[in-house]
């Protein structure tokens, strides 16, 4: 669940290719009628505004409004996006643009509260993860999701938001997917300092080590560790002055509160509020087609990830072979393929998805 909190501080589709190769062209004139259908305005509204709702939900500290917008129309395929961090933005998810709308999905971006666009309330009581899991409920209610439509998309700390929801409120998913997030963070904790941390050079971890031990998290020097042997190889695979534009102003844009809140100030393991956060045991619980995926180089452990999709009732693993925690920009082609086919076998009705 590592996200890179400091970053500026210091520093198509595979399958519909192979299916259109075997078909006539498409009409330009059914080309600009499938782009009508999927573009379609909101009726209801007098003045467009290109899909944004802001979404206004109930605390206990009081009312606050959320930022969500919808891309593209499909009443039977709505894809909520949960970003990660805690405490990044939606829009390192943008990549989806180049992917979702040729495949008919729609998907819809999300600022959960204190996050990019929406309020931002700069209370840490609000910072918790059952608080969360009943703003995704008030914000599925507003966008008018249910069973038949729905499907929850969470990526990292937004992974653990969208399990927890599933398991509160499954009965109003039509497919869930857990994107680069173990469902145990004592075994992701574990993970880092037995793998992760043992990948390092002997004398950067070492340094690293008295950085963090003396709690000197603000220190340049731990970023400038950090960012060439840690994120470089296990966040985003990718040399860091090419990390994608989106990606970065997401991670500009980090609410350092609710980050460290929730994830505590190191980039190895958990040590805030999600500290001892495990739901392996409750896996089988879960009814709905659950994908599960991960990447061979990413912070979690992609064996962990396989055993999520075992476990649930109807799952299927995705373990992108190039990708790291950001698999969707390192491995794009195996990301973004494999999603689809998910997405688009559970419309058809299929309880477990091959990929």
């Amino acid at each position: 669940m590592p996200t890179l909190t400091r970053f500026l501080g210091t520093c198509s589709l595979l399958a519909g290719l192979l299916t259109t190769a075997c078909t006539a062209p498409t009409k330009p004139e059914s080309m600009a009628s499938a782009g009508r259908a999927y573009f379609q305005p909101d009726t209801t509204l007098a003045v467009q505004n290109g899909g944004v709702q802001m979404i206004p939900i109930s605390t206990p500290r009081g009312k606050f409004n959320v930022w969500t917008k919808r891309f593209g129309h499909n009443p039977r395929i709505k894809v909520l996006l949960l970003n990660g961090g805690p405490g990044a933005t939606h829009e390192y998810f943008e990549c989806m643009e180049s992917f979702l709308p040729q495949e008919g999905i729609e998907f819809i971006y999300y600022d959960q509260l204190g996050c990019g666009n929406s309020d931002n309330p700069r209370d840490t009581a609000l910072w918790s993860l059952p608080r969360y899991v009943e703003e995704v409920e008030q914000v599925r209610q507003a966008l008018k999701l249910n069973k038949d439509n729905f499907y929850l998309l969470g990526h990292s700390w937004g992974g653990i938001l969208a399990a927890e929801y599933a398991f509160k409120y499954q009965q109003n998913l039509k497919g869930l997917i857990i994107s680069n997030m173990m469902m145990s963070c004592p075994a992701y904790g574990q993970y880092a300092q037995d793998v992760l941390a043992k990948q390092m050079k002997p004398a950067v971890l070492a340094e690293i080590r008295q950085l963090e031990a003396k709690k000197d998290f603000a220190n340049p020097r731990y970023m400038a560790l950090l960012l060439p042997n840690f994120y470089a190889e296990h966040v985003l695979r990718l040399p860091l002055d090419q990390w994608p534009e989106p990606v970065n102003r997401s991670f500009a844009k980090m609410n350092q509160s609710l980050y460290v809140t929730m994830q505590g100030p190191s980039e190895f393991g958990i040590a805030g509020k999600l500290l001892t956060w495990d739901r392996t045991p409750d896996l089988p619980r879960l009814t709905v087609p659950v994908l599960s995926i991960g990447g061979k180089y990413d912070t979690m452990d992609p064996e962990h990830m396989r055993m999520v999709a075992a476990k649930v009732q109807h799952g299927t693993a995705l373990i992108c072979p190039k990708g790291s925690h950001m698999s969707f920009y390192d491995d794009q082609q195996t990301y973004m393929a494999g999603l689809t086919r998910f997405i688009l076998g559970v419309d058809k009705g299929e309880k477990e998805v091959k990929l």
